[in-house]
This record gives structure tokens, sequence and C-alpha cells, in this order.
């Protein structure tokens, strides 16, 4: 065993053990994923989730299971037509598939993430339905969609230390039992939870871009046009699509994070929430809404983000105490309440200096993340607000990023009379301005 290797993972993964105790993630594992290999190893992630305090509402799914046992279902836009006969079959195999996963859930083996992990599983009746109706001239029968979740009773059982398990069934006041889609009980649950985490299990293991390299981050809108781009949908199963609607739309809804994750990949859920680069697709809004004026407490966090670039010498160094003297100057980025990014903003008159743009290493060149160019644009609106004409900024290995962040190349006359008498003529730093509301 690489012992290094390993302490430096484990020291990594610390502060995402931190961010995500007593956070709500819904989960969802299709009829695909339950028919894996693998579902052994997902539950004991889920368990070692469970174990770290991650409050867990898993939605199961039961299509695949049930199409091998029903001949002839009539789908209308992918949805199954339930009748009587049909809805009996349903509520048999979800019996059989949820019977399943509690005992996944209730192993404790020695040797295994489940030993002496003790977790209670929780079904109930906690969705209510309505019938979808007819559509396109069918009658849809007992196909259903959800109508209300039953929130203070799931959120009582999370408070209680159990895990929740729903079936993709919805009840009526009269009675009567309805077929739901997974996906969209899901993202349902989700968002009336107000959930931190919509999780999806895929035979997709991510998204890629128009180079084929993973997206290890998209935002809704982004995530619609690939949906509505015939070239790209093509090439999505019927489930992976359903599961990227529910992404989008749970966070559309207001739930924080979704992610797109591999169920055949051994590990994908922990490599994808507790490392910097994750293994799938995280799906949010912009990372705009993540930037915000430094506090105290970040101070050995703006630390650990700056160091490597200072030990490079990118950045000049800046001792633990000037830091928390100037504090009020830096703008944070964070990404799951970790924060990942810095910026100083130091003003001189009606001109001001951007300084100090770092952004964990981790965190660079991530295809949908953008974090640089996110609190360099944020701290650039703040400037304009606070009245600031132009902005300046010093770098010696940065200057073709800033160009094309719209900093043009000047020279040292062109700084502030005060800074110019500071320019480290040894450094030799490149001058760039931009006046704030150009292109």
């Amino acid at each position: 065993m690489d012992t290094h290797a390993y302490a430096r993972w484990f020291r990594d993964s610390t502060p995402y053990i931190s961010a995500h105790r007593r956070k709500t993630f819904v989960v969802l594992l299709g009829a695909d994923a339950i028919a894996q290999a693998n579902l052994t190893n997902i539950v004991h992630d889920l368990a070692l989730l469970h174990t770290l305090g991650v409050r867990l509402v898993v939605v199961h799914g039961c299509r695949e299971q049930l199409d091998t046992g029903v001949a002839g279902s009539t789908f209308v836009s992918g949805r199954r037509v339930t009748d009587e006969a049909t809805m009996d079959h349903i509520a048999a195999v979800n019996g059989q598939l949820r019977s399943r996963l509690e005992a996944l859930f209730s192993m404790g083996l020695p040797a295994t993430p489940m030993h002496n992990a003790d977790i209670t599983v929780v079904s109930g009746n906690f969705v209510s339905a309505r019938p979808i109706g007819v559509i396109d001239g069918v009658d849809h029968l007992f196909t259903g969609k959800v109508r209300k979740v039953r929130t203070a009773q799931l959120r009582a059982v999370l408070e209680n230390g159990a895990v929740a398990l729903l079936s993709p069934l919805g009840y009526s006041a009269s009675g009567q039992v309805f077929n739901v889609a997974a996906a969209e009980l899901a993202a349902d649950v989700a968002i009336t939870l107000d959930a931190d985490k919509l999780i999806t299990f895929d035979a997709l293991p991510h998204l890629v871009d128009g180079n084929g390299q993973r997206r290890s981050g998209i935002e809704p809108g982004a995530l619609d046009a690939c949906l509505d781009d015939p070239v790209i949908s093509a090439t999505l199963s019927e489930n992976t699509a359903a599961h990227l609607r529910a992404l989008g739309r749970a966070v559309r809804g207001g739930v924080t994070r979704g992610h797109l994750v591999s169920y055949a990949d051994d590990g994908a859920l922990l490599a994808e929430l507790f490392t910097a680069a994750g293994v799938g697709t995280q799906v949010s809004e912009e990372l705009h809404g993540l930037v915000r004026p430094a506090r105290p407490a970040d101070v050995a966090a703006i630390v650990e983000v700056i160091r490597p670039l200072e030990e490079t010498g990118a950045l000049v160094r800046r001792p633990r105490d000037r830091l928390e003297a100037e504090i009020d100057h830096f703008f944070v980025a964070e990404v799951d309440s970790i924060v990942v990014g810095t910026c100083a903003l130091y003003p001189h008159g009606d001109v001001a200096e951007l300084a100090c743009v770092a952004v964990k290493e981790s965190f660079q060149n991530q295809p949908g993340l953008n974090v640089g160019t996110h609190i360099v644009t944020e701290v650039e609106r703040v400037a304009a607000i606070r009245g600031l004409k132009r902005l300046f900024v010093l770098t010696t290995q940065a200057h073709h990023w800033f160009e094309k962040l719209g900093y043009l190349p000047a020279s040292v006359d062109d700084l502030p009379a005060e800074k110019q008498k500071l320019y480290n003529l040894q450094r030799k730093s490149k001058v760039l301005f931009k006046t704030l509301g150009s292109s």
C-alpha cells in the first residue's frame, strides 16, 4: 500500500466529510442499477454515508423488472399505461425489490462497511398521487403523478436516524395505488424536502463535451440544450435522459447539487462526493452565487488555496497575520461549503488592484465549473457597484488568462503612484488593466 497516497487522500477527504454531515441526500437507484452486480457495493457506500451523518432518502425503480414480467405493455411518451392487472404485478415487484434493498441495508458481515452499522430502513405511504388521465387520446388508468410528499413525516424518519426507502408508488385519498415514474418521484421528493443533493446512478458515468472530455459540471440551461439537441439526445438512453431531466428540474427547484454517477464503477459515489475532481457530472446553478466576501474564519482555507502558487512563485508570499489584517479585502468561492478559490480587491481611488487570484489545483480547468472566471467576474461586479472605474492586475504567469477576460497590457507608468513605488523590478510582473463595463 502507498501509505503516503492513502494518507493524502484521507486528509483531502476530511473537508467533504464535514461538509456532508447532517445534509439530506436523495438517491435514485433505477431498476437498471438494482440489476447490477455492483449493487451490494453501492449499498455499502450508502451505508458509509449514513455512518458519516448523511440523511438518506433512497428511491428505487422497477421498470426493467416489470418489462420482463409484463408482456405487451403500452407506452405513451415513455410512460407505461397501467391497467388493473399490471398494477397488481407492479405492487408485487416493488415489494420484492424493497425487501431486497432492506436486506442489503441489514447486512452486518465483518470487514465490510455494514459491520455494526445497525441501519434502520423505513418505508411507507409518504407519497400521495393522482391519475395522469388521458394523454394523446389514451387513458393511462393507474399511471399517476405525485400530488404531495409528506415531508414532515419523512423528516421525522431522517431525524430519528433511519434511511427512508421509497418505491415508485403513490396513494390516493380513496385508497387507490398508482404507478409513478421513479426519476420524477426522486426529483419531487428532493425539491419538497429542500434536499442538498439528488444523486442518480446511471449506465452513463458522466457527460462529455465536444472534445470527448468529461464534463465535471453543467448548469441546468446547458443541460436542457444537450437534451434538446437531436444529435446528443440520440446517444442517450431513455433512462439516462429521464435521470438528466430529473437532475435539472431538481436543481431549478432549489436542490443545491445534482450528481450523475456510474452504477457499474465500484466506488464512483465516494469518488464523486469526497474528491475535488469527482468522477461523474455535477448539475448546479452558476457558481457566481457561491462567491462571497471572506470572513476571518476563512483565513486557514485561503492559506491552503494560495500556498501552492506561492511555492511556485506565481504569487507573492503573504504571511498569515497579513491575511488576517486584510481579510476584508478578500473574496472566496465555495463548492459544497469548501473554499476552492479566492481573490482580493485593493482600491486606489477610483482604480483598484485585483490581487491574489487563486483556485485549488483540483478545481482548475474543469469544464462546466470555471471557478476562476466566476470569482473574477463577481469581484468585477462588486467593484463596479462600489464606483470603481478600472481594475489592474500584476502577474508573472497568468497574463494570457487575464487577457481572455478582457484585461489589456499596460505599463508600470499606468499604475497608481503608490503602487509604482512598490513595484518589484526583480519579479518583472506584467501589468494589465480593464475598464469596468467593457467586454
